[in-house]
């Protein structure tokens, strides 16, 4: 059995209005069902180990954000271990979903480093939607190379965080990551778009969660 690691912020407001925030349902609902489906093991952990936040409940007449909500996904969600207390080896993949949460504590978090740099230099998995490419910021690798550099990923864009939340972000997350070296592959605003870089797997939006969990699901059968 192939075992997943979903690794989700702690924030719960972003920005100098104090936004309300969090993982954003669909981006972690629809991979948790593409993985379930494939009968992976799927287990949560957050930056500190507190309760994560979610955002967009507004979206929970979704089949499947509606299952998480109220089957086990959630639950485990709830009880999500603390980052540095997992033994992250152990997991064939990871996968860091969006909402602006990832925004605050995601950025430069150490730990979240280090897991990102040895997952992918042991050749896991790895996978983020939306938001959740800023995980990849700031990771180098053993040869100290930025691990963006070259690298083709997308991320939710300059153009869609214009209409969307460009008062309470910290920086543009499109230009983030092509400043470190990043080519960057964007899509129509909302449209569904995920790439894939050797076993390293971005989408641009909550219409492109899915997309990654089946791309990243395709590495793994392969």
């Amino acid at each position: 059995m192939k075992k997943i690691l979903i690794i989700v912020s702690n924030a719960n407001v972003i920005g100098p209005n104090n936004r309300r925030t969090g993982v954003f349902l669909p981006e972690v609902a629809h991979p948790y069902a593409a993985f379930d489906a494939a009968s992976y093991q799927i287990d949560f952990a957050s930056l500190t180990g507190d309760t994560p936040y979610l955002d967009a409940l507004n979206l929970a007449g979704d089949p499947q954000n509606l299952s998480f909500l109220t089957g086990k996904g959630w639950g485990d969600m709830q009880k999500a271990l603390k980052l540095s207390e997992v033994n992250v080896s152990a997991y064939d993949a990871i996968f860091i979903p969006g909402g602006l949460a990832p925004m605050v504590d995601m950025p430069e978090d150490p730990t979240l480093k280090e897991v990102i740099k040895d997952t992918y230099e042991r050749q896991a998995v790895i996978g983020a939607v939306c938001h959740g490419p800023v995980s990849l910021l700031n990771v180098k690798l053993s040869d100290g190379t930025f691990l963006l550099k070259e690298k083709n990923v997308v991320s939710f864009t300059n153009e869609e965080e214009e209409k969307y939340a460009i008062a309470d972000v910290p920086f543009l997350l499109e230009t983030a990551l092509t400043d470190q070296g990043a080519i960057f592959h964007a899509a129509e605003p909302w449209s569904a778009n995920s790439i894939v870089d050797g076993h390293l797997v971005t989408g641009q939006n909550p219409a492109s969660a899915k997309g990654v969990a089946e791309k990243m699901i395709a590495i793994l059968e392969a």
